[in-house]
């Protein structure tokens, strides 16, 4: 039953001959109670698997070549992802080849990451793996870009400082004033992702929708006095975003004509809100949007996305030209205590043209997406790609 033995007991190898073998353990993930589970599983059809044993189990049972054990270790760790347990499953999984479990890692953590944060988790997310979760486009983001910009200062600070122990709640006065004694430190001459100790995380923070940041005052300003960010970012985010204004306001672009996955994917607005219970909410993410003012209301089981032009009092400038469009894609979700997924519903990437004040339901919800709290998640590009000079 086991390739280990079956190789070692067959052919030239001196073990074949031996009455007594002595094994060496390379994997440090092994101990004696995980090979007596995986010895036992040789002779009965069933293991009970306890989940705080799995990546030890899962040691042996490769090791051993028991692909059966392997299998029912991969669908426990699939079934009993938490908080408490992703990190180290994401990690056994690349370690021991089990792809599908560490898909199904990423999956919750990019469902989950800003609704269960908390000190543990943020110690144990490697820079790579929050690289790869702040660069994506599937990232469920509640509420707008500039949490995650400040989820990922708590996250660098409980990496910089492993020894904090306090409570969630405290890390973020906890990380300002940790960083704001860095910048005394520095003089104000240098961005602390430039210095020594900042530099590691450049690659996680470049993944920021930074022109969704500087969009808000208030956000631009909290940008600005943390001196994190290099400020041949910030110039070049304020640039771009000046000419898109320019275009906006002057070339008379009306907005996205066709889907450009691309483009989407990379650097469309992301947001999204929970929803603790039935009712109609309405709701705008302020800042700078190129002139759309784009209202979100669920209702009697609709989502309507509305451009609000003369109607209702808006906190921005708006456009008046007849018709605007605009590049969205909305998710649905419901997840059950732990982060698992219930259910889940998307429109796809889709382009939606507005007239003024005209609304339009982009989304009709079933009873089986009823299920609370219900978390809606929105990608939105308001202005078209730049055009290329040789176009």
């Amino acid at each position: 039953q086991s390739g280990y033995f079956s190789s070692m007991f067959s052919g030239s190898w001196k073990e074949s001959s031996m009455n007594v073998i002595e094994l060496e353990i390379p994997d440090q993930n092994i101990d004696v109670e995980a090979l007596q589970v995986a010895f036992g599983s040789l002779y009965r059809d069933d293991v009970l698997i306890n989940p705080s044993r799995v990546v030890a189990l899962l040691a042996a049972a490769c090791m051993l070549q028991l692909d059966g054990l392997i299998q029912q270790c991969g669908e426990t760790m699939k079934e009993t992802i938490t908080a408490q347990t992703v990190c180290g499953y994401y990690n056994a999984a690349g370690t021991y080849g089990l792809d599908s479990v560490k898909k199904k890692c990423l999956e919750w953590l990019l469902n989950n990451l800003m609704t269960h944060q908390s000190v543990g988790l943020f110690k144990e997310l490697s820079i790579n793996l929050m690289k790869q979760l702040i660069s994506s486009s599937n990232l469920f983001v509640l509420q707008v870009e500039m949490d995650v910009y400040t989820a990922l200062k708590k996250w660098m600070f409980l990496q910089l400082v492993p020894s904090w122990n306090g409570s969630f709640k405290q890390v973020l006065t906890e990380a300002d004033a940790w960083f704001a004694e860095r910048r005394r430190e520095f003089g104000g001459e240098v961005a602390f992702l430039e210095s020594a100790q900042g530099s590691a995380f450049l690659p996680v923070f470049a993944h920021l929708r930074l022109q969704y940041i500087i969009s808000d005052l208030a956000s631009a300003r909290i940008v600005e006095r943390d001196a994190l960010l290099p400020s041949e970012w910030l110039s070049s985010v304020y640039k771009q975003q000046w000419f898109a204004m320019l275009r906006a306001e002057q070339d008379n672009d009306i907005g996205p004509q066709e889907i450009n996955k691309e483009e989407l994917e990379g650097n469309s607005m992301r947001c999204g809100r929970k929803l603790a219970k039935d009712g109609d909410y309405c709701w705008r993410w302020t800042g700078f949007n190129f002139g759309l003012d784009l209202l979100v209301t669920y209702t009697n089981r609709y989502i309507i996305f509305k451009r609000n032009t003369l109607n209702q009092p808006c906190s921005g400038s708006v456009s008046l030209q007849p018709r605007r469009s605009i590049a969205f894609r909305l998710r649905l979700a419901s997840f059950d205590c732990s982060g698992k997924m219930i259910c889940s519903r998307t429109t796809g990437y889709q382009i939606l043209t507005l007239e003024k004040d005209q609304e339009q339901i982009v989304m009709n919800l079933d009873s089986r997406l009823l299920t609370f709290p219900l978390y809606i998640c929105c990608n939105f590009l308001y202005t078209s790609p730049e055009k290329r000079a040789d176009s």
